[in-house]
């Protein structure tokens, strides 16, 4: 393989996928700062790197990928694409690969852990302890054995989480308008499977289908006191709905660890809502689980300059 260039959209990326890189005759670049239009075809003109790796969501935009005509792959340090204007990609003969299933153990734990927190509602019972009080005896709490754990997704992580809940003693109903999804229960429409729900768990790619997918009238349909989980991408709920639930009492919690805009914004009304769990997009990221996703980016990267096909799942388009 001839040498080239890995430019990556951090400031740092694991040893054992640096490694990876550079056995195979690449160099790496780094980049940190807003990772606008601009920063990134700046960065690519300067490096003029083969290979982008993306850390985070980056917009690898139509103008970027013309203004990088030596590109061949975009590969993601994860599996969210929805910044990468892949039909764009495809047209330019620029591979797109994500590192499949490698933290979806990581992601569906993150997932089930805000479901029991919020469903014990141990935010609420932290912050009142700190606070000098102590409920003891007057507390009743909810139990999540017997609950119905609605799982929008069935791709990796959402199989995950839904063999955790499940093991955790909840009843599972998986969203699939066919075939079968490892013995759960399935609902093929949205709208019969939410009135049915105790907890809404979101797990689906961010598509032109699926952005906004739970909005106003969903949120409606779910029962009083439901809880909301999203480890999936912000857009695929709407965020000013979704406050609006919360805010009415209409939705017992919501556990977030993915938003319309990231970062957050300080004056975000979510900040304000003390039965809403926030964290920052980090529901796959553990050592294990970074160490297994850039390992796999990195073989990618490797892989698909050298000539040899991806693992399967891990070429997104054709």
């Amino acid at each position: 393989m001839t040498r080239f260039t890995t430019l990556v959209t951090a400031a740092s990326w694991t040893p054992e996928a640096e490694a990876i890189v550079r056995a195979a005759g690449g160099a790496l670049a780094f980049m940190e700062g807003p990772l606008t239009e601009d920063a990134l075809i700046a960065q690519l003109t300067a490096t003029g790197a083969q290979a982008l790796v993306l850390r985070g969501s980056p917009p690898v935009t139509a103008r970027v990928l013309a203004a990088a005509p030596q590109l061949k792959i975009v590969a993601k340090n994860g599996a969210g694409v929805d910044s990468v204007d892949i039909a764009e990609a495809t047209r330019r003969g620029i591979a797109v690969a994500v590192a499949a299933g490698a933290n979806a153990y990581a992601v569906a734990e993150h997932a089930v852990a805000l479901m029991l927190s919020l469903v014990r509602g141990l935010p609420r019972l932290d912050r009142g302890l700190r606070a000098g009080g102590w409920e003891g005896a007057a507390y009743r709490g909810r139990d999540f054995r017997g609950s119905c754990v609605g799982i929008v997704g069935y791709g990796a992580i959402g199989r995950h989480t839904a063999q955790l809940a499940a093991a955790l003693g909840a009843r599972v109903c998986v969203l699939r308008r066919s075939g079968l999804a490892d013995g759960f229960e399935t609902e093929a429409d949205l709208a019969r499977l939410l009135p049915r729900v105790d907890v809404l768990s979101l797990h689906c790619p961010l598509t032109e289908a699926t952005r906004g997918l739970i909005g106003a009238r969903q949120l409606a349909a779910l029962p009083a006191g439901a809880i909301v989980v999203n480890t999936a991408r912000g857009p695929v709920v709407d965020e000013a709905a979704l406050v609006a639930a919360l805010q009415s009492g209409h939705l017992a919690g919501a556990g977030l660890d993915t938003f319309a805009t990231e970062p957050l914004p300080a004056d975000s009304p979510l900040r304000a809502l003390e039965q809403v769990i926030l964290t920052p997009h980090v529901a796959g990221v553990t050592r294990d689980a970074a160490a297994r996703v850039a390992t796999l980016t990195a073989t990618n990267v490797v892989d698909h300059l050298a000539g040899r096909a991806l693992a399967p799942g891990h070429r997104v388009g054709t």
